[in-house]
C-alpha cells in the first residue's frame, strides 16, 4: 500500500494539472479593440485588478490604474508594460493614479484630476476591495469594509457619471462576490459599531455592491451607460491577507489553492469580458460569473432596499448635501429619517 502512495499522488497530480489546462482552454476569448477607448480600473496593481489591466491594455485601451499605493502601482505598471508593451502608434496607454477608496478626500481628489485631465470616461471597473480585515475605520469614520467596498466606490461612480454619459456607450463594472449571500443590510447599524463580524460585514458590502449597481442602472436607464455586477470566483490573490490560517495548514491550503482555485486572469475574464465583449452591449442591471448571466437572490433583487440604501449612502458620503446646497429646495422628509438613522449608527 506504501508504495501505490506516490503512483496514487502523481496521477492525482496529472488529473489536476488537466483539469486547470482544461479550465483555461475554455476561458472565453477576448472582445473586440479597446483602441481609442479609456478604462479606470481601481486597485488594479494586483489580483484581479492588475489582470484585467494588462489584458486592456493589451486590447489597445488607454488604462487608469487608480491605487491606493502610487510606489505599488508604479511598480505593477512597469513589470505590466514589460508583459505587454505599449503600442509606438500610441494606442494603448498605462497610467498611475492615486485613489484611496478609504477616504473621501481622495475619492474627491481622484476624480477631480480626471475630470481635468480626460476627455472621455468609456469602462469604469470598480474592483478594489478590502475582505474580512479586523474592525477598523476609514478616514471619514466608516467600518472599513463597507467603507471601501462599497461608500468610496459609491461616491467614485457618482462623481464620473457626468463625464461617463458624456461618453456613451459606456459601461460601469462592479466587482462583487458570490459570498454576498451570507450578508443582511442592517440600516440600524450600517457603522457596525453594535456588533461586528468581519465575514458578515464583508458579505454586507458585497451584497450593497450588488444593490448599487441594480439601482443604478435604473437610473441611467436610456443613458447609453451600462451597468452590471459580478463574482470572480475563489482566486488565489492578496485579497485574503486578514485570513489568519495555521502554520501546520498552510501547505495544505496552498495544495488546495493552486489547484483548484482560479488565477487571476482566469478570476478576471469576467471583468474583462463585461468591459469589452460586443455581446453585452446595451445589457444592463444584471449580475454574471464566468462570462455567463446568472440568477441573484431576492435580497439581491430589492429595489426598495436598494432605493434606501442609495439614499443613505448619499448623505453618508455628502452627496446629499451637495444637493441641497445647489437646488436651494428641501429633500423629502424621509431624508431625514434615514440621516437620523446613519447618526445612531455612527455614534
Amino acid at each position: 500500500m506504501a508504495a501505490a502512495l506516490p503512483a496514487l499522488a502523481l496521477g492525482a497530480g496529472l488529473l489536476v494539472a488537466a483539469w486547470r489546462w482544461l479550465r483555461g482552454a475554455a476561458r472565453p476569448g477576448r472582445g473586440g479593440s479597446m483602441r481609442g477607448k479609456t478604462v479606470i480600473i481601481t486597485g488594479a496593481n494586483s489580483g484581479l485588478g492588475r489582470a484585467a489591466a494588462a489584458e486592456l491594455l493589451r486590447m489597445r485601451a488607454r488604462v487608469i490604474m487608480g491605487c491606493r499605493d502610487r510606489a505599488r502601482a508604479e511598480r505593477a505598471a512597469r513589470e505590466i508594460r514589460a508583459e505587454v508593451g505599449e503600442r509606438a502608434d500610441g494606442a494603448g496607454e498605462l497610467v498611475v493614479r492615486e485613489l484611496d477608496l478609504a477616504s473621501l478626500r481622495s475619492v474627491r481628489a481622484f476624480c477631480h484630476r480626471v475630470l481635468q485631465e480626460e476627455s472621455r470616461l468609456d469602462v469604469l471597473i470598480n474592483n478594489a476591495g478590502i475582505f474580512q480585515c479586523p474592525y477598523m475605520k476609514t478616514e471619514d469614520g466608516f467600518e472599513m469594509q463597507f467603507g471601501v467596498n462599497h461608500l468610496g466606490h459609491f461616491l467614485l461612480t457618482n462623481l464620473l457619471l457626468g463625464l461617463l454619459k458624456n461618453s456613451a456607450p459606456s459601461r460601469i463594472v462592479v466587482v462583487s462576490s458570490k459570498l454576498y449571500k451570507y450578508g443582511e443590510i442592517n440600516f440600524e447599524d450600517l457603522n457596525s459599531e453594535i456588533s461586528y463580524n468581519k465575514s458578515f460585514c464583508y458579505s454586507r458590502s458585497k451584497l450593497a455592491n450588488i444593490l448599487f449597481a441594480r439601482e443604478l442602472a435604473r437610473r441611467l436607464e436610456g443613458t447609453g451607460v451600462t451597468v452590471n455586477s459580478l463574482h470572480p470566483g475563489i482566486v488565489r490573490t492578496n485579497l485574503g491577507r486578514h485570513v489568519n490560517i495555521p502554520l501546520l495548514a498552510k501547505p495544505l491550503f496552498n495544495l488546495v489553492s493552486w489547484a483548484f482555485f482560479k488565477t487571476p486572469l482566469e478570476g478576471a475574464q469576467t471583468s474583462i469580458y463585461l468591459a469589452s465583449s460586443p455581446d453585452v452591449e446595451g445589457v444592463s442591471g444584471k449580475y454574471f460569473g464566468d462570462c455567463k448571466e446568472e440568477e441573484l437572490l431576492p435580497k439581491a433583487m430589492d429595489d426598495l432596499v436598494a432605493r434606501k440604501l442609495w439614499d443613505i449612502s448619499e448623505v453618508m458620503v455628502g452627496l446629499l448635501k451637495k444637493k441641497l446646497k445647489s437646488k436651494r429646495r428641501p429633500r423629502k422628509k424621509h431624508h431625514k429619517v434615514y440621516l437620523l438613522l446613519i447618526w445612531k449608527s455612527l455614534f
